[in-house]
């Protein structure tokens, strides 16, 4: 056995060593051959990409809302999204970066679309992510017809009066708001105009004042996926184009009984008329010629009055352009040509002779503006086919789902 101060003296100089030990394990920060790595390091490299999807999935979906696929901590390698009743494909881009991927082209209506994606970490392994949504099936489809038809005035072009009118049938439209939004004119030169609700199916569009000759518009209805409201949806966009040509106003005055004709703003003719006798004036205002027939049989039955009403008849009439629903026309009277330039005898329309009457026809066509003042008529009513200049500004803009 050692003795008690040997002993001591050991156990001091093993407790001196270990002391020294754990001193010098803090000098370098480390173990023998460089130490641990930094706490947190190895698990943000390991970190797995992650996946997100717009719409986030289930049913109800606007079939014109963009699927967008999107990548955090990593990038997307390819998406597809595919229409399971079908099987086709929807196209779409995916970003240079690879951090999303966006469809380019709609959906279709009651439809359910698989998307898979595949993606790739920063941590270099592969991930897939799936996803399911299903579009709203409606009741019914809105068609944005257009008035009037882009194909039957590509030719000839459009007057300065008239009014751009998207008509939706017999559809009632309830969200009128939502559909007002998707619906634009862009007007070359530009000029302030607004839409005005005719009613439930039918809203038109015109300018402050009357078109400057030689404008372009571009009408564009983007209601595919628009709720009309009472299930009822946007069949399909559409975007037509209209060209304005040259300005041509009739001035047509009770008092005188006479009707001056306007060029580009300088009267180029003045011609003697008969206007609506005091039964049956013409209506006040400016009216907008919505057709032109060189034969056309006028039948008061048109607008509700027929036999035996004293009030009714039926001829045949030529050179006759419609100014309104209401039975007026502009057109050849060979029976009122004594009492042209001195009274009116007319139902209501505006009487020529033969001569003034072809070249009115000839020179005057659709849009084209005839000014009807000192008449003896109410004004010509907004709903009347195109009586939309019968407001003012201010009550036109009012007229707006938008105001």
């Amino acid at each position: 056995m050692l003795p008690k101060k040997i002993l001591l003296s050991v156990a001091g100089i093993l407790a001196g060593a270990l002391l020294l030990s754990a001193c010098s394990s803090g000098d370098d920060g480390g173990s023998p051959g460089g130490g641990a790595p930094a706490s947190g390091s190895a698990s943000a490299s390991a970190t797995p990409v992650a996946v997100s999807f717009e719409p986030a999935g289930g049913t109800g979906v606007s079939p014109a809302t963009p699927v967008v696929v999107k990548a955090a901590n990593g990038k997307l390698l390819d998406v597809t999204v595919t229409n399971t009743a079908k099987g086709t494909k929807v196209g779409g881009k995916l970003a240079a970066d690879g951090a999303s991927w966006t469809s380019t082209e709609p959906l279709g209506y009651g439809a359910t679309y698989k998307i898979v994606a595949h993606a790739q970490g920063a941590d270099g392994k592969p991930v897939e992510q799936d996803n399911q949504i299903s579009t709203i099936a409606p009741k019914k489809q809105a068609n944005a017809n257009l008035i009037p038809a882009p194909s039957a005035v590509a030719s000839t072009g459009v007057g300065v009066g008239q009014p751009i009118v998207f008509s939706f049938g017999k559809i009632a439209v309830k969200n009128k708001a939502a559909v007002e939004k998707a619906l634009t004119v862009e007007s070359t030169p530009k000029q302030d105009g607004g839409w005005y609700w005719i009613d439930d199916s039918n809203v038109h569009y015109r300018p402050k004042e009357y078109w400057k000759a030689g404008t372009t518009l571009k009408v564009t209805a983007k209601i595919y996926g628009v709720d009309f409201g009472n299930g009822v949806f946007g069949a399909e966009d559409r975007t037509e184009s209209y060209k304005v040509h040259d300005s041509w106003i009739a001035k047509a005055d009770g008092n005188t009984e006479q009707m001056q004709i306007f060029h580009n703003g300088a009267m180029v003719k003045s011609m003697p008329i008969s206007m609506g006798k005091d039964a049956t004036p013409t209506h006040l205002g400016a009216h907008i010629i919505s057709d032109k027939q060189a034969n056309y049989t006028m039948d008061s039955c048109t607008y509700g009055v027929c036999p035996p009403d004293p009030k009714a008849y039926r001829s045949n009439e030529k050179f006759s352009e419609r100014i309104s629903n209401d039975g007026e026309f502009v057109h050849e009277n060979p029976n009122s040509v004594g009492q042209q330039g001195s009274s009116n005898v007319s139902h209501g329309c505006i009487n020529l002779n033969g001569a003034n009457a072809q070249w009115f026809f000839q020179n005057m066509g659709l849009g084209d503006v005839v000014e009807v003042t000192n008449s003896g008529g109410p004004q010509l009513p907004v709903w009347d086919l195109y009586g939309d200049w019968s407001k003012s500004w201010a009550d036109w803009q009012a007229g707006s789902a938008l105001k």
